[in-house]
């Protein structure tokens, strides 16, 4: 069988097995934008700035009109834990 009919086939059997508590997937629990910008004490523009987007998209997610996932759901919880990081890596040259 080509690779276009082989990975449908195996998303199908990692969804199963996920569902089945198997496999290897990572489910990360919600995280809330405010509260780590509260706890690092960063205004929304300061916020926004850190996660390289735009304050209205930023907003959006303090608001719940925009659901927060993947790489952003990550650099949050690096920002709650560390704020400075991510502060430092971006400022260092490339």
């Amino acid at each position: 069988m080509s690779t276009f009919g082989e990975d449908p086939i195996q998303s199908l059997n990692e969804a199963l097995a996920h569902s089945k508590g198997e496999g290897s997937a990572i489910v990360h629990t919600p995280i809330s934008p405010r509260e780590v910008r509260m706890q690092a004490e960063l205004t929304q523009a300061q916020m926004a700035a850190l996660m390289g987007m735009s304050l209205s998209g930023y907003r959006k997610w303090e608001q719940g009109r925009r659901r927060v996932s993947g790489p952003a759901a990550i650099l949050l919880r690096i920002i709650k834990h560390d704020p400075n990081a991510v502060k430092q890596a971006l400022l260092a040259p490339p």
